[in-house]
């Protein structure tokens, strides 16, 4: 289906909710609007609060092709962009030198031929503006630097490319973009202002709820309220890594998995692995579930 079917935020909600992704009505609204401006959605918030999941969400909801573009510490435009199949352009020569042994091989159209777009391999971004209408996702783009940032903002401005060997490449529509960022660090205010924003907040107590019901419907009512009610003090006990919804989910379902009916420290204890990912953290759940838990 097209953007354009979504006519409200109510309907984003729905056919996300169709999807399994669950979300309120500010995140609606803002990504309803994202939809209809044709302007990046910017998503900030703790890890584990459904930032990538909602570009999964919208791809699928949206039946477009999803292209994720997964930012790091030193991540350039050339590896955001295309780079040419090196091994192919000499196999491509040295064929035409096995054509041209008896005869005259033109020099300049050799070397025009190894740039052919059969040669090209498009990166996320170059790939997302050749299949758009797509949803773009920018993962983590705090982890990249000032000088990635602003080759996205270029980018996120023309939705256009230019590689010299070829020329222009623009998106005939503009793709749904997507970015996510932890705030390991600020972001530049250029970029921001590019996007309409979003700080997504772990869900409430109902909400969270329903969405273990949603994502893992074996697991029982009571047993995923008792799940959520734990993990959501937990998330205000001090640890290295919070637990997020994903950590909510894996831990509901490997108590199921043990057939657990009503959540007790044995069996919370014996699956602290689903649910925290540091060993100091580990320790503090712990003795948090000892004072929450025991009898």
């Amino acid at each position: 289906m097209g953007t354009g079917l979504l006519a409200s935020a109510d309907d984003v909600a729905a056919h996300l909710g169709d999807t399994g992704y669950l979300c309120d009505d500010a995140l609606a609204t803002v990504t309803f609007l994202a939809l209809r401006m044709q302007r990046p959605l910017l998503l900030e918030g703790e890890p584990g609060t459904g930032k990538t999941a909602l570009a999964e969400a919208l791809a699928s909801s949206l039946d477009l092709p999803l292209v994720r573009l997964q930012c790091y510490e030193g991540i350039d435009a050339s590896q955001a962009l295309y780079d040419w199949d090196f091994p192919r352009q000499i196999l491509h020569l040295r064929a035409l030198e096995a054509a041209g042994a008896d005869g005259h091989v033109d020099v300049q159209e050799a070397e025009k031929s190894l740039y052919d777009e059969r040669f090209l391999l498009a990166r996320p971004v170059l790939a997302a503006l050749q299949q758009s209408p797509a949803v773009l996702l920018v993962d983590e783009v705090d982890r990249a630097d000032d000088e990635f940032e602003a080759f996205l903002l270029e980018v996120l401005s023309t939705y256009q490319v230019s590689i010299p060997e070829l020329g222009t490449v623009a998106a005939a529509t503009p793709p749904v973009v997507v970015l996510t960022s932890n705030r390991t660090r600020e972001l530049h205010d250029a970029l921001k202002r590019r996007c309409l924003y979003h700080w997504i907040e772990h869900p409430g107590l109902d909400r969270e709820v329903q969405i273990v019901r949603t994502r893992a419907p074996e697991v029982s009512q009571e047993l995923a309220r008792q799940v959520v009610g734990v993990v959501q003090q937990l998330r205000h006990a001090g640890l290295q890594k919070p637990p997020g919804v994903a950590e909510t989910l894996d831990w509901a379902r490997a108590l199921h998995h043990l057939g657990t009916a009503n959540l007790d420290l044995e069996a919370a204890a014996r699956t602290l692995g689903a649910l925290v990912k540091y060993r100091e953290d580990a320790q503090k759940v712990r003795q948090a579930l000892d004072q929450m838990l025991r009898p």
